[in-house]
């Protein structure tokens, strides 16, 4: 049986745009919301257009960067340009 987390909106958003940036890895996602890398495949395919699920499933196949087992030593951390504005996953006032 599927277990269901209960994610508000902003959380869904938070883990489409973790999901889509080329470093951060489904360790990240899983280590702040819970969530394994299959439920985040799950969860993209049901938030966004087929069309975009379908490039974003390509983008991210095979990529070492999304998986902290095949990272490289030199890709230590990524910091997204609005990484100051989020503390605790909750984006702050802009």
């Amino acid at each position: 049986m599927k277990k269901q987390i209960d994610l508000r909106l902003d959380q869904i958003d938070r883990i489409i745009e973790m999901a889509w940036e080329d470093r951060t890895p489904f360790d990240a996602i899983q280590m702040q919301f819970g969530l394994k890398e299959e439920e985040v495949i799950r969860m993209m395919r049901r938030e966004m257009k087929s069309s975009s699920f379908k490039m974003w499933r390509a983008r991210v196949q095979g990529r070492k960067t999304k998986h902290l087992k095949q990272r490289e030593t030199e890709v230590d951390r990524f910091k997204c340009s609005r990484q100051r504005g989020i503390s605790n996953n909750k984006v702050s006032k802009r």
